[in-house]
């Protein structure tokens, strides 16, 4: 061989490789989606049920907390449920709004007669009512007792006087027509006698706010009495929250027993609620009736409506959802396992 040749190297053989092993041990713990949902739809089973079964542990705990719930949401819906009732009897009042025109002394029954029918053609007037002096005089003696005092006058000192019923009872409708009214001749004064049912009715108003605002402030209350129950079940069950962390529990899976305590407390403290409620409107109902027959009115008391009676439960197990959520969200982060 030369001195310059070229030596041959001998070509490197990779060994092939092993073939890859199927990981059977995983593919068999891999669960399906159907098998998550049921495990979770177990959960939220058994995590009800527990939560029902505490709250019988401890029943006079129990009793108390649904009890205040049911006086928090009570006291705004039976105000609420009186107003719709004091709304009921007064919306036909206003159909009796009415204009006392009251004519000069020198005006005769027949031209009296006259300007009532002539206003009664007019678009904004419903209806019209002649009270002569003669029958406005004989109605004073009736109801005032001091018939013999007017018999002794020499004249009668009652005018003329015309009920004016309007089509529209809207308190600028009523304001215009008494202007234009005051504007005719033979018309002393004109009177608008709703003026107290205006006040009714900003009352009413005002009642409906009052009971808003109240409603709202009682709301919060409840669910501050809820995040209290929750955090003191939560401090009572510390090491049992410890325990299930440190065997791997997630945080939803510790949460979810809780949540169902305030849902559970919320939703009982809501039918208790309504309970109370239906109470007081049939304690209520006799004295009521006989205040409604001294106006002569047969207007009957009514309760509380019926989807009232089931949006108040479901209202009141949301307050008690929010509460815990708010309670179990803040007080379970203090509560983690110590490393060794």
């Amino acid at each position: 061989m030369g001195r310059n040749a070229t030596p041959l190297r001998t070509p490197k053989v990779k060994a092939p490789k092993p073939p890859k092993r199927k990981s059977v041990g995983a593919k068999s713990a891999a669960t399906s989606f159907v098998d998550r949902f049921q495990s979770w739809q177990l959960h939220h089973r058994d995590s009800a049920k527990d939560a029902l079964r505490r709250m019988r542990q401890t029943p006079a705990a129990s009793a108390m907390t649904v009890l205040v719930i049911a006086i928090a949401l009570a006291l705004p819906a039976g105000l609420s449920v009186l107003l719709e009732n004091v709304s009921a009897l007064t919306r036909g009042w206003d159909g009796n709004a009415h204009l006392s025109v009251f004519l000069k002394d020198n005006v005769n029954e027949s031209q009296q007669r006259q300007m009532a029918k002539q206003w009664g053609q007019k678009i904004a007037i419903d209806r019209t009512e002649v009270i002569t002096r003669e029958q406005a005089l004989a109605e004073y003696k009736a109801l005032s007792g001091f018939g013999d005092v007017l018999d002794a006058l020499p004249d009668n000192p009652l005018p003329p006087l015309i009920i004016v019923y309007p089509e529209d009872t809207s308190p600028k409708a009523l304001e215009d027509l008494k202007r234009e009214l005051e504007k005719e001749r033979d018309v002393d004064t004109a009177q608008l006698d709703v003026e107290w049912i205006r006040r009714l009715h900003a009352m009413i108003e005002l009642g409906t706010r009052i009971v808003s605002a109240l409603g709202i402030a009682l709301a919060l209350a409840v669910i501050l009495v809820v995040v209290n129950t929750i955090r003191l079940a939560i401090e009572s069950r510390r090491e049992e929250i410890v325990v299930v962390k440190i065997v791997g529990g997630t945080d939803g899976f510790v949460r979810r027993p809780f949540l169902y305590t305030g849902f559970w407390y919320g939703f009982f403290g809501g039918l208790a609620a309504v309970i109370l409620v239906n109470i007081s409107l049939w304690w209520i109902d006799s004295p009521m009736a006989q205040l409604i027959t001294l106006y002569n009115s047969d207007y009957a008391l009514a309760g509380l409506r019926a989807e009232a009676t089931f949006t108040l439960p479901l209202f009141s197990a949301l307050l008690g959802l929010s509460g815990a959520w708010l309670a179990v969200g803040r007080h379970l982060k203090d509560i983690e396992p110590q490393a060794f």
